[in-house]
């Protein structure tokens, strides 16, 4: 895996061995041309970060902060890993990515999330839960909230969240939604 444009574009990422699926280069360079105009300046937040290949390519693009969250020790060790190879400093929290209530004082630009997929009827569903949680009131009120989801995902949202767009990439499908 690697960083595909920026300050560090071309710079090898690790991938931690609990990341079943990281988000492949082509779904990503095609996201961040969806995005590439509101990246600069901007304070971003990794949910679900496993490998911290999205949070990475957006400090690489011109954010100024990237807040990256997992709850797996695995992950935190490879993010940071990933983070010093390239000299960056971060903040970098272990803990579940559904308790953004905790960044009180914190508010953001760019929202990214890449949860396990829902596969089976009895799968926990953690976009539904981010998307009727506190998130919305962490995101600046021009922010997009990016969600990685299975492609054939039924993405149901609550009235106080619109989608911006929707794109699939084989298997894969990308939703931006900002407040409404």
């Amino acid at each position: 895996m690697r960083i595909i444009s920026g300050k560090y574009r071309g710079s090898e990422l690790s991938v931690p061995a609990v990341v079943a699926r990281p988000t492949t280069d082509r779904t990503r360079e095609a996201l961040f041309s969806i995005i590439h105009t509101v990246i600069p300046e901007s304070k971003c937040l990794d949910l679900f970060a496993g490998s911290g290949a999205l949070g990475i390519e957006a400090l690489s693009r011109g954010a100024t902060s990237c807040v990256f969250a997992d709850q797996d020790s695995r992950a935190i060790n490879t993010i940071n890993q990933n983070l010093k190879k390239l000299d960056l400093v971060s903040d970098v929290l272990k803990m579940d990515a559904l308790h953004v209530n905790r960044f009180e004082d914190l508010s953001f630009d760019l929202v990214f999330a890449d949860p396990p997929y829902v596969k089976n009827a009895n799968d926990r569903d953690f976009i539904a839960e981010l998307l009727e949680g506190d998130l919305i009131n962490k995101l600046n009120d021009s922010g997009y909230f990016i969600v990685e989801a299975a492609s054939n995902y039924d993405f149901k949202h609550p009235s106080n969240w619109e989608i911006v767009t929707q794109r699939s990439y084989g298997s894969c499908g990308i939703t931006i939604l900002q407040k409404s």
